[in-house]
């Protein structure tokens, strides 16, 4: 492994494009089109030559042609083709290749695997970092480099991906910036017949950008290696596992998929839960537990202070979070003193959970209250609901209204202590729902759409092994 060459395919200031073609709107280079570097085409079909052109780009007939370093390539060619882009990738000393082509041992057929076991024998004798084949390759948006042409670019974040799937590299990448968080890296990898998972994992362990690490995986290679990286990594950082093959039939998918042979679940719940990493099942819950990394304070116990706007609210908050396997403790005797002081009991309840009712202004009453929790000794975790059914029938549409309510949430987020979560469940206004979702995501608070999820991510959070998390 050539560290050093691999850290310039990820962060490259030169990236050749091989294979460019009109077919699919030479979605490659537009893709790299943000890129802060230099970006070179490679293309023997004159018929594709004025298209690549148009675009901006300088075409050459061969990677040899290229006048200087490539840190990245990125391969677009029929498989019979790929030895000979492999070949050329050694002989110019490049950062590192991605194989999109595919049709390897994926397929099951001689040839393809025939073909798998050639660029692999060459790529390890010359030790080049060949990511694939069969796979979309590297994102990184601080430098502009995208492995899919609407991807974001310019701003990067603290979550790095690492995915056996193109799809689920760029879904997970895409979803989670509609949340608030970007990405800092990310990888798909496919087939992965010389770089695998752990040594992703571990480049992106030692990545100081990258402090949550999502992985979707279908099977791994080096086991104990993979177990020995992933032990070090969930120590250090939040590692988050969303395996692909959890059943009989999607075991034999991952086969036809990436050629990767899938271990049992029951062996996956064992590594997982031994090393300390979080096990997720789908790409909302992936995106949930990594967006409440990224903006709630660190866990240390599981009691929570509930705050809804209606009775029934106050029922269903409850049960969720109970079923998760949280407590819903009474609140100290000094809390309740206080809350007894003002809280007006006609259409609410100060217990825990407490039903906010016509206590939810917008005046100084509702920042006490969340005050009150943070300084309760029984309270660790503090879940508001924010029900924009309820604010709408009592408060109607007064935007300063809700200026001012956003500002005492973000002010207590500010300064509280306690993982801090917002619900914001369904609405009769989708559209005023939305408003309310990208304000809060202008705040950096986490919100989520259901009490469940939220419950959800909140306990996959605590079982984090990280040290100060």
């Amino acid at each position: 492994m050539n560290w050093e060459n691999l850290d310039r395919a990820f962060n490259p200031k030169t990236v050749a494009v091989v294979g460019a073609k009109k077919l699919n709107d030479y979605m490659w280079l537009r893709a790299v089109q943000p890129l802060n570097g230099k970006v070179y085409s490679v293309n023997i079909d004159k018929s594709e030559i004025p298209g690549i052109e148009a675009l901006g780009f300088k075409n050459y007939l061969s990677l040899m042609d290229i006048p200087e370093p490539v840190d990245y390539v990125i391969c677009s060619v029929p498989r019979e083709i790929s030895p000979l882009i492999v070949r050329d990738c050694i002989k110019k000393q490049v950062g590192g290749v991605t194989l999109f082509t595919s049709g390897f041992a994926e397929t099951g057929t001689p040839e393809g695997i025939k073909l798998q076991k050639q660029i692999l024998e060459m790529a390890k004798e010359a030790d080049l970092n060949l990511i694939g084949p069969n796979c979309m390759g590297i994102f990184n948006p601080r430098v502009g480099l995208r492995n899919f042409p609407n991807l974001y670019a310019g701003e990067g974040g603290p979550f790095g991906v690492i995915s056996q799937s193109g799809t689920h590299c760029i879904n997970i990448s895409v979803l989670a910036n509609i949340h608030g968080l970007k990405v800092s890296k990310a990888v798909s990898y496919g087939n992965a017949i010389i770089l695998d998972s752990c040594d992703y994992l571990e480049y992106l362990l030692n990545d100081q950008q990258t402090e949550i690490i999502g992985m979707y995986i279908e099977g791994i290679r080096k086991g104990p290696r993979f177990l020995e990286i992933l032990r070090e990594a969930a120590a250090k950082k939040p590692v988050i596992i969303w395996k692909g093959g959890q059943t009989e039939a999607g075991t034999r998918a991952t086969s036809s998929h990436t050629g990767s042979m899938a271990e049992s679940m029951v062996i996956w719940e064992s590594l997982i839960k031994q090393v300390g990493a979080i096990r997720v099942d789908n790409l909302e819950e992936m995106v949930d537990v990594a967006k409440g990394f990224a903006c709630t304070k660190p866990i240390s116990g599981k009691r929570v202070g509930l705050l809804s706007m209606t009775g029934g609210q106050s029922v269903v908050i409850t049960d969720a979070f109970a079923r998760a396997g949280f407590e819903v403790p009474l609140l100290t005797d000094v809390t309740y003193n206080k809350l007894a002081s003002f809280f007006n009991i006609v259409g609410g309840s100060y217990k825990n959970p407490i039903d906010m009712g016509s206590n939810w202004t917008a005046g100084p009453e509702a920042l006490h209250i969340l005050d009150l929790l943070e300084e309760d000794a029984n309270i660790d975790n503090i879940v508001l609901e924010f029900n924009t059914n309820f604010l709408k029938r009592h408060f109607g549409s007064q935007p300063e209204f809700y200026n001012r309510l956003f500002e005492i949430i973000f002010e207590f987020k500010e300064k509280t202590r306690k993982p801090f979560l917002v619900v914001t469940p369904a609405s009769f206004q989708d559209g005023e729902l939305d408003e309310v979702r990208n304000s809060l995501l202008k705040g950096g608070l986490v919100s989520y759409p259901s009490f469940d999820r939220g419950a959800n991510a909140l306990r996959k959070m605590s079982e984090c092994h990280v040290q100060g998390r």
